[in-house]
C-alpha cells in the first residue's frame, strides 16, 4: 500500500444538467440541481483511497455550510486528514453544466482553497514522510512549487497534473517526476513535457499513453461503458494512477485507464470503488 498525499483543492460542485451547454450569451432551460463535493485535489484523494491507496489529504476547508459535508466525504471514501486547514472563508465551489452527451463545462471560484500560499511545518512534515505527492493546480503555484520540492528532495515521487494548464515555474517542472495532462494541456505545456521523465496523456474515449525515460511508449484502450457524466474522469484516472504507481508503468496506465471509463457511469465525480474496477481489468478489458 502507498502512502499517497494530496494537496489540492476541495470544493462544492454545483452540477446542473441541461440538453446541452449554453453558447455564448445563451440561456437553455435546465433539468436538474445538485450539490456534490468535490474539486480537483479531493476527488483524486477521494479516488486514491477507494483504490487502495492510505491517502493524506491537505487542503482548505471554509466556514460554511459546504465545509462539513466536504469533510465528511473525504472521510467516508478513506481520507485521513488530520492536517486540513479550517479557514475562515467561503468554501471553494465549481459551477458544473452537463449536456446529454456526459459532456461539461466548468468554472471555479477558489474561495478557501485560495489561502492555501505557503506549507504549514505540519503539512511539510506528511509531504517529507509520503511515498507518492499528487497535486494539481488548483491552488496558488507557490505552494505547489514548494510542495514538490520538498518531496522530490525526500526522494517522494511528484506527481503533477497541471489543470488548469499553465506554464510550470523551472523549479516545479524539474521537481516533478511524473506529468498527468489531457490533450488540451499536452499542448500548452509541450516545452515542459520534455524534461519531466514521465508523461502520461489522457485521450478521453481514445485511453491513455505513456512514455517514459528511455522513450519507450505504452497504449491502453479504455473499456465500453455507457456515459452519464464525464465530470471527474481525468481525477480518477489520477488518483488511481497514484495508488497503483507502484507496481510500474503499465499495470498502473491500465488500472487509470479503467478507473476513468468506470467514473463517467455515475452522475458527479465519480470516485469507483477497486471491487467496481478490477472488474474490467481482471478480465483483460483495459
Amino acid at each position: 500500500m502507498s502512502r499517497i498525499a494530496v494537496l489540492g483543492s476541495v470544493n462544492m460542485d454545483l452540477v446542473t444538467r441541461a440538453p446541452r451547454i449554453p453558447a455564448v450569451g445563451e440561456t437553455v432551460l435546465g433539468e436538474s440541481l445538485a450539490e456534490i463535493p468535490g474539486g480537483k485535489g479531493a476527488n483524486q484523494a477521494k479516488a486514491a483511497a477507494r483504490l487502495g491507496g492510505e491517502v493524506w489529504f491537505l487542503g482548505a476547508l471554509g466556514a460554511d455550510r459546504f465545509a462539513g459535508t466536504l469533510r465528511e466525504s473525504l472521510e467516508q471514501a478513506g481520507v485521513h486528514l488530520p492536517e486540513a486547514r479550517a479557514v475562515d472563508a467561503a468554501s471553494g465551489l465549481a459551477a458544473i453544466s452537463v449536456d446529454h452527451a456526459g459532456d461539461n463545462a466548468i468554472i471555479v471560484v477558489p474561495g478557501a482553497n485560495a489561502a492555501m500560499t505557503a506549507l504549514l511545518p505540519e503539512e511539510r512534515r506528511r509531504i517529507v514522510e509520503c511515498d507518492v505527492l499528487l497535486m494539481q493546480c488548483e491552488l496558488p503555484i507557490s505552494i505547489v512549487t514548494e510542495a514538490a520540492m520538498a518531496a522530490s528532495a525526500a526522494g517522494a515521487t511528484v506527481m503533477l497534473n497541471p489543470s488548469p494548464a499553465r506554464e510550470l515555474p523551472s523549479d516545479l517542472a524539474s521537481s516533478t517526476d511524473v506529468l498527468i495532462v489531457n490533450e488540451h494541456e499536452a499542448a500548452v505545456l509541450h516545452a515542459d513535457l520534455r524534461h519531466v521523465r514521465h508523461v502520461v496523456t489522457t485521450r478521453g474515449g481514445a485511453g491513455a499513453s505513456y512514455r517514459g525515460p528511455g522513450g519507450g511508449e505504452i497504449e491502453t484502450a479504455p473499456p465500453a461503458v455507457d456515459v452519464v457524466d464525464t465530470t471527474g474522469a481525468g481525477d480518477a484516472f489520477a488518483g488511481a494512477l497514484a495508488a497503483f504507481w507502484h507496481t510500474g508503468p503499465r499495470t498502473a496506465l491500465r488500472w487509470a485507464t479503467a478507473a476513468g471509463a468506470v467514473a463517467t457511469t455515475r452522475p458527479g465525480a465519480f470516485a469507483p470503488p477497486l471491487t467496481l474496477v478490477a472488474e474490467y481489468v481482471e478480465h483483460d478489458e483495459v
